[in-house]
């Protein structure tokens, strides 16, 4: 064993120790955090324009911070892209990770000298977390692989700004460089084909122990590494034996990873976002991601039934129920305030609080009334793929069809890209329809009423999902296919 494994015992001690001490206080926590938050913020424009100096208490807070989106605080982080100090925290920051928007284009999410080691130190934690629970530290003593974007950077009126992914490999601590891949010169590469054939020459002869990244762009590197040696990832690396991912709901790809690799490893959900890190595995026999309430970040939640209604509810993390989706609000020590970062969350447990991700509030199919989110479409995928258990998927997404082109009823599409397709798309269809009927009421009511029929499966050829994506030019990094829309932009593309 080597010192990284040695030492990471007792510090991983350490940090479990003190985040249970926040865990037991969680409440007081974030409404100590979001007064720390204001006070830190007070000589800013965006304070001086929302009166922060009359907020003493959380409904002060609510009376004075909107809820928002990028749109709305647009006009605030242009005077920040431009160079001015102290708009919406302090000085200026240190970064903008830049992401692609819908509807904004290109977003720049100002990232602080104060938020930017939380960024950090939750994916550390979620490490160290599994190192306490399973006394397993051996995989730090050898290569350790992150799929992610160029860590390339621009300056833009003397601020730093790239991917986030990017802007986090500038940070990855001393004592793991010496054994992290791919190469400072291979991960700046853009093109994501020609990236991904270097990574397998610089990794495929290495001892990898740990690999981390979204799971559609990891299978693709599994499958390439398989196409050139014929083996089971498990025979290409025999230390593997951690993998770590975030980003999509790990369910649909589980199958046919652990079928790549030969074997079931342990595994760590991380959630990172632009915006915070906002929760991450803490166990391995406890169901979903431990909330971090203290890391910069005070959190609100609003229930997903009342968000587009003229006046929701706005609750702090004393206020949610298990079991309820929830809209995820956030208040930074970067500087955004009131902001919605679009994704849903569900609680599981209330202690500590743990959550899983149901899906995007703007992802969904509505036309008729049914409401369908991400969660309950991932939900009748797992189940389908259990009773055809053969079954093994690439990727899907999910459509209205309201006008179908053979006539008749309209009908929600699945388009799927199987690897292995069920022995029957028929029962495969059905199982699927019966079960977003049993999660889904409204669904179940619009076609026991003759206005919807049941849902159809488009099985699209191989590299389809692939295909869009590099058309689009978001092929690798975080990037990744939306579970569902209202429309038929990405379908028909598809």
């Amino acid at each position: 064993m080597s010192f990284r494994s040695i030492l990471a015992k007792p510090f991983a001690s350490y940090v479990v120790q003190n985040r249970r001490k926040w865990e037991k206080r969680a409440v007081e926590t974030q409404l100590a955090l979001m007064k720390s938050l204001v006070s830190d913020a007070s000589n800013t424009l965006f304070s001086k324009d929302n009166k922060f100096s009359q907020i003493s208490d959380y409904q002060d807070f609510k009376q004075s911070v909107q809820v928002q989106d990028y749109e709305n605080l647009k006009p605030y982080i242009e005077k920040v892209v431009a160079g001015e100090p102290d708009i919406l925290w302090k000085g200026k920051p240190l970064y903008f990770a830049k992401t692609s928007g819908t509807t904004s284009g290109v977003k720049y999410i100002p990232i602080s000298k104060e938020s930017i080691g939380f960024h950090i130190n939750g994916a550390r934690d979620a490490l160290l977390s599994y190192v306490h629970e399973t006394g397993n530290s051996k995989f730090l003593d050898k290569n350790l692989i992150f799929l992610s974007g160029s860590p390339e950077m621009e300056k833009k009126n003397g601020i730093f700004t790239g991917r986030l992914s990017g802007i986090v490999n500038h940070h990855v601590p001393a004592y793991l460089r010496s054994n992290q891949m791919p190469s400072y010169e291979t991960n700046c590469i853009e093109d994501w084909e020609t990236k991904l054939e270097k990574i397998i020459d610089e990794t495929i002869d290495k001892p990898m122990s740990l690999i981390s990244g979204i799971p559609p762009w990891v299978q693709m590197y599994f499958d390439r590494i398989q196409a050139r040696t014929g083996k089971k990832i498990k025979d290409v690396f025999p230390d593997f034996s951690l993998f770590v991912y975030g980003g999509v709901n790990f369910e649909p790809y589980r199958a046919k990873l652990y079928e790549s690799i030969g074997c079931k490893i342990d595994s760590i959900e991380t959630y990172p976002a632009s915006e915070g890190f906002i929760a991450y595995q803490d166990t391995q026999t406890e169901e979903g991601l431990l909330m971090l309430l203290n890391s910069g970040v005070f959190y609100e939640f609003i229930p997903t039934d009342e968000y587009f209604t003229p006046n929701p509810r706005r609750l702090h993390i004393g206020e949610v129920q298990l079991g309820v989706n929830y809209a995820v609000v956030m208040n930074t020590n970067a500087g955004l305030w009131g902001y919605s970062i679009g994704d849903t969350v569900k609680f599981v447990s209330l202690n500590p609080y743990r959550i899983v991700v149901s899906g995007r509030i703007k992802h969904f199919i509505s036309a008729f009334g049914e409401h369908i989110i991400g969660e309950e479409v991932e939900k009748a995928m797992q189940f389908a793929m259990q009773q055809q258990s053969e079954t093994e998927l690439v990727e899907f997404t999910v459509a209205p069809q309201v006008t179908p082109p053979e006539g008749g009823l309209p009908y929600h599409e699945w388009l799927v890209e199987f690897s292995r397709e069920p022995q029957s798309i028929e029962k495969f269809a059905q199982d699927l329809n019966q079960k977003l009927a049993e999660l889904n009421v409204y669904y179940d009511d619009l076609m026991v009423g003759n206005i919807l029929r049941p849902l159809k499966i488009k099985s699209l050829p191989r590299n389809s999902f692939i295909d869009y994506m590099k058309k689009e030019g978001k092929l690798g990094g975080q990037n990744k296919v939306p579970r569902l829309s209202n429309d038929r932009g990405i379908a028909d593309k598809l």
